[in-house]
């Protein structure tokens, strides 16, 4: 039992470290992959909510959403100058 108790100390500690990292990052990815920007609400029919997330991995980040125009008329006047309407 001692020996498998050095072993994990000295040299097989490492190895096993960067296999739960691998196992931790690929996990984070499937998970940041199946995750949609695209966020139905019931409670606004007439609205498109999109998400934007953003996480820098030493601890910081921040999440956005903004809500959108169902309607292709309504959502192309965002975009006309306010003088000009």
């Amino acid at each position: 039992m001692t020996d498998v108790l050095a072993y994990l100390l000295n040299d097989g500690f490492i190895p096993i470290l960067v296999v739960a990292i691998v196992v931790m990052v690929a996990i984070v990815a499937r998970v940041s992959q199946t995750r949609s920007a695209f966020v139905e609400e019931e409670d606004d029919p007439n609205y498109h909510t999109l998400r934007s997330d953003y996480q820098s991995g030493m601890g910081g980040g921040s999440m956005t959403t903004w809500k959108v125009p169902k309607d292709p008329e309504e959502y192309a006047r965002f975009f006309v100058p306010r003088g000009k309407k």
